[in-house]
């Protein structure tokens, strides 16, 4: 497969307490810039999670050898370059001069090398990847070697793309801890140290400025490419699940940047004419029910199956975004759309009239006896609740026993990874959302991956979903890749690894005095305060 049809297409995409005031004009104030994050973060090592937050936290302090730019390109980031050699079995990188530590100790090849097999055991792309690697090496304290069994066109892509998890840079004692387990320090190579002794949970992480990062001297600033500058002194995230606290705060200046403010309260916020509003990421986020595969009653497919029968996408849809029908799609399948891979195989059971009867029938049939059904649902993270709050509805209307945990996100985000049964502390399915470009083909997907136990949270046994995902692979061109895709969507509504929900696109708001700030994900290199 020709590694720029791994991403072509998406280019193309078009009241509580509220914080101390300061003088962000005066003195040292001038130098904080004050974010309010999507949900506070319980997870502080990316590599043992795909949550976003923890992504973004992770591009704060961490960098990356090559990075993605607003055409989905990768480019060089930590490297000064490469060469390609002997047909691409061959790939020989070099780092660039003055990468360090937060420690104070240089960036090795060898950090780099432990970093690249330690982020490969969760990423699915990575774990392709490695499949193909007959020698990974450091020839010396610059020097990075690839030897594969045969040529892999996706590398750059694989260890640049921002889908979690992202190939971030760590110390090598640090990246040599097991890959389910969190590290115990955070050591970071990137533009911003991590402030442990300041952070409250529930409320606030602080970031400060690393005095000694060298941002790369070529390249255009985009996205997660480019010369990482740095313009503030300190970075603070404020949790505020509230969102009516979060709106007054940005209003009133208290705080400069908002990631995901909801639809109901954007309409407030366009008429403030010191807030900018905007969509920074085409490719949207796609929400999605996941089951766990492991337990009762959603180790059965035929349960499964039966339960795309009652999904009504514009029901979710309508509860996160609102009912402007430009900020949002239903008759979503697979794939992100309006991406080559993108189709309609099979789309009936989602677009067809839902009748609920006849799924409870379906259910009934399939095995359901009404074995409980416990929904992990994040309070505090509105899309989320959203969803869960409609997804809760359905089952419940289908017949189902729904046992509804309303908690934090902090709280989702772990128990999820529990493979207990639900009378161990376990859970039987969950909402979220995926940002677009995560969903566009097989290779980024985690979600459609079918190996079990080591498989994301939910852990689907689907052997022909596998196999089609590594046919996908070997397709010699996108035609080829598009019909297996096909076959993949028709596959995924037999296995039905989750529910998908539809999709939405999220504005940011932030101070319009702040400029220079990126697409794609809240990054803080390149914004200033004018």
């Amino acid at each position: 497969m020709d590694r720029r049809d791994l991403f072509r297409g998406a280019a193309g995409l078009a009241a509580a307490s509220t914080l101390p005031r300061f003088a962000i004009a005066q003195g040292s104030a001038a130098r904080v810039l004050k974010f309010i994050p999507q949900a506070d973060l319980a997870v502080v090592d990316p590599i043992i999670t795909t949550a976003y937050v923890t992504r973004n936290h992770g591009y704060m302090i961490w960098d990356t050898l090559y990075g993605f730019d607003e055409d989905y390109k990768p480019q060089p980031q930590m490297v000064q370059g490469h060469v390609v050699e002997d047909g691409g079995r061959r790939v020989t990188m070099t780092l660039r001069d003055g990468l360090k530590f937060h420690d104070g100790e240089p960036v090795r090849a060898r950090d780099c090398i432990a970093s690249i097999r330690r982020w490969a055991t969760r990423d699915a792309l990575g774990q392709v990847m490695m499949t193909l690697v007959d020698e990974l090496a450091a020839p010396d304290d610059k020097t990075i070697q690839f030897r594969f069994k045969r040529p892999f066109p996706l590398l750059f892509e694989a260890l640049g793309k921002p889908a979690t998890p992202v190939c971030f840079i760590m110390p090598e004692r640090l990246a040599k801890t097991d890959a389910a387990i969190a590290v115990k320090e955070i050591i970071g190579s990137g533009p911003f140290r991590w402030n442990a002794e300041e952070r409250v949970p529930g409320a606030r992480i602080v970031y400060d400025r690393f005095a000694d990062y060298v941002p790369r001297a070529d390249g255009k600033v985009s996205w997660t490419a480019g010369p990482k500058k740095v313009h503030f002194d300190r970075i603070e995230w404020h949790v505020m699940p509230d969102a009516a606290t979060a709106a007054n705060a940005l209003q009133s200046g208290e705080v400069d940047w908002w990631e995901q403010p909801p639809g109901d309260l954007q309409i407030l916020l366009r008429r403030n004419r010191n807030v900018n509003l905007e969509i920074q990421d085409p490719t949207g986020l796609m929400g999605m029910g996941r089951f766990n595969h492991l337990h009762p009653p959603f180790n059965n497919a035929g349960i499964r199956r039966a339960l795309l029968g009652a999904v009504s996408q514009a029901d979710y849809m309508t509860a996160v975004i609102g009912t402007d029908k430009s900020l949002w799609r239903d008759g979503v399948g697979i794939f992100t759309p309006d991406t080559p891979l993108a189709n309609d195989a099979g789309m009936e059971v989602l677009t067809s009239p839902r009748d609920y009867e006849k799924v409870k029938r379906d259910l009934a049939a399939a095995g359901y006896n009404g074995e409980k059904v416990v929904l992990i649902a994040a309070s505090d993270f509105p899309s989320l609740n959203a969803l869960s709050q409609v997804g809760n509805d359905m089952l419940r209307k289908v017949g189902m026993n729904v046992e509804y945990v309303s908690t934090d996100w902090g709280t989702v985000v772990q128990r999820r990874a529990s493979k207990e049964p639900v009378d161990k502390g376990g859970w039987s399915i969950f909402f979220t959302f995926w940002a677009g470009i995560d969903m566009i083909n097989p290779g980024v997907q985690q979600a459609l991956r079918g190996h079990g136990q080591a498989a994301w949270f939910g852990w689907p046994t689907a052997p022909k979903l596998e196999e089609l995902r590594n046919a996908w692979f070997e397709a010699p061109d996108l035609a080829a890749q598009k019909e297996i895709a096909r076959k993949i969507q028709l596959q995924a509504f037999e296995d039905v690894p989750y529910l998908p929900l539809g999709q939405y696109f999220q504005a940011w708001a932030y101070r319009r005095n702040l400029t220079g700030v990126l697409k794609g994900l809240p990054m803080f290199w390149n914004v200033q305060r004018s």
